[in-house]
Order: structure tokens, then sequence, then C-alpha cells
């Protein structure tokens, strides 16, 4: 399986900022849609962002938009997630996943993972 990697987890403050990244040593990340997830203990996992192979579209949860940007960056290999104005309720372990499409609906449909980054929002 495809082992990506995420780092730039933390506890930060209500407002606060973070920027994810997820990497990976086996592939090329262009050649995937990557998505980056969420999951609280007793939650369901939640479709947080992605961003297409080629042509960068992305998409957005309703809860994030306006506070997360999701990019690339193909010469380094390694997709973002920039998250300001951090609230309580994005506590969660945030995974990156990869798949041949862009997508939020179907956790099922990404096959590669990483192992996730905690992100910690409370005063």
């Amino acid at each position: 399986q495809l082992q990506l990697v995420e780092s730039g987890g933390g506890l930060v403050q209500p407002g606060g900022s973070l920027r994810l990244s997820c990497t990976t040593q086996e592939f090329t990340l262009d050649v995937y849609a990557i998505g980056w997830f969420r999951q609280a203990p007793g939650k369901e996992r939640e479709g947080v962002s992605c961003i297409s192979s080629s042509t960068g579209v992305t998409n957005y949860v309703d809860s994030v938009k306006g506070r997360f940007t999701i990019s690339r960056d193909n010469a380094k290999n390694t997709v973002y997630l920039q998250m300001n104005s951090l609230q309580p309720d994005d506590t969660a372990v945030y995974y990156c996943a990869a798949a041949g499409w862009c997508h939020l609906t179907a956790p099922g449909g990404y096959h590669y993972w990483g192992q996730g980054t905690q992100v910690t929002v409370s005063s």
C-alpha cells in the first residue's frame, strides 16, 4: 500500500492556525487526488477537503470553508492543509489519503492512508 505521512499537528488555542503536511516516498503525489479527513473520538470519519491530481480543483466541507485551504507543492511532493481560525470542534486526528478523484463522500474510495496527526484546539 501507498504509505502517506502526515505532520504538523499540535495543540493550539481557539483562533489559532496550523499547517498540516502530507507526503510520501513511495510515489509522486501529483498522480493522485489527495483528501484530508478527520476523526474525533466517538464520531464518524469526516471528509474535510480534497484536491485533484492535475487540475487543482478543490472541495471543502461546509464547516471549514473560508478557514481551511488545501494546496499542493509538486516540487516537494507535498500536500498541505492550512487551517486558520481553529475552533474546539476542529479537534481530531487528521489523515491524508490518496484516491483517483477528488471527493469527500466516500472515505472507502481512498485506499492509501497515513497514520494521522493529532490536532487539539483548546484554551
